[in-house]
């Protein structure tokens, strides 16, 4: 026999035996318990009431109904100069230009509540045009899309210029509409892209209609989306500048996310 082939015969047959000589214990069998704990407990909060249209008791209240107190203009940095109505709601002062939060925000749930009003005119996006900026540079867009023409990536609750809603769940001028935002802040390299991008989730009149979006960049109205590398921003209320008659909003709340 060549010599090779018997010395692997013969460790092949020395490692079998001393194999076979050796046992190990089974692995612990798995008992519920050891999937399980209960340490940290979720803090313990309140729920909004749907009937009152209260915030979650861990919100922190953006518009009560009573004034603008949260919100800044954005050129002048002084008082919003939108016009607060008797009813609770408030509606664009056009000429007064964008509002934004006084404070900044980075991975946040916002509830918003806005209103086109019965009788608008207009078409395409000169109809009730308005739009709510992520951390102030992502647009979600505000626009009466019901029955109203308009491209599909600037339509109500469409990314603007970059994705459209899954579907038009808009209701008619005259109704109130509702967003409910999930929104989590992009992660930077050190050389200003992107190594995680921003991501959005937009509920519109309880129905899903941006799942999980990866936002591209600014949302630009002439180009393509820019990566600009920034912190923690606020939120941004439009002012535009389209002739129709202005919108109107209610309600609005945010909750800070880990």
């Amino acid at each position: 026999m060549n010599k090779l082939l018997f010395f692997t015969a013969v460790c092949l047959t020395c490692f079998t035996a001393v194999r076979a000589q050796t046992s190990y214990p089974e692995p612990e069998q798995m008992r519920p318990g050891m999937s399980e704990f209960w340490l940290p407990q979720p803090e313990v909060i309140t729920p909004g009431d749907i009937q009152t249209q209260s915030a979650p008791s861990d919100a922190i209240i953006l518009f009560d109904g009573k004034d603008l107190s949260a919100w800044e203009n954005v050129k002048e940095q002084g008082a919003a100069g939108w016009t607060v109505n008797r009813d609770g709601t408030f509606t664009v002062n056009k000429k007064a230009g964008n509002i934004r939060t006084r404070e900044s925000f980075e991975n946040f749930q916002l509830h918003i509540e806005w209103y086109v009003p019965a009788g608008i005119t207009g078409e395409n996006q000169a109809r009730g045009n308005s739009g709510i900026f992520l951390q102030g540079i992502y647009e979600l867009q505000i626009l009466d899309s019901y029955r109203n023409a308009t491209y599909a990536n600037g339509q109500a609750a469409s990314i603007y210029k970059q994705s459209r809603p899954l579907v038009n769940a808009m209701r008619k001028p005259g109704e109130w509409n509702v967003y409910d935002v999930i929104y989590s802040a992009p992660i930077f390299k050190d050389d200003g892209s992107y190594r995680i991008p921003p991501y959005v989730t937009v509920i519109h009149n309880g129905v899903v209609v941006q799942n999980h979006f990866a936002i591209l960049g600014t949302t630009e109205y002439i180009g393509l989306p820019r990566v600009v590398k920034h912190g923690a921003g606020p939120i941004v209320l439009q002012s535009h500048g389209d002739p129709s008659e202005p919108i109107s909003f209610r309600n609005i709340w945010i909750r800070k996310l880990d």
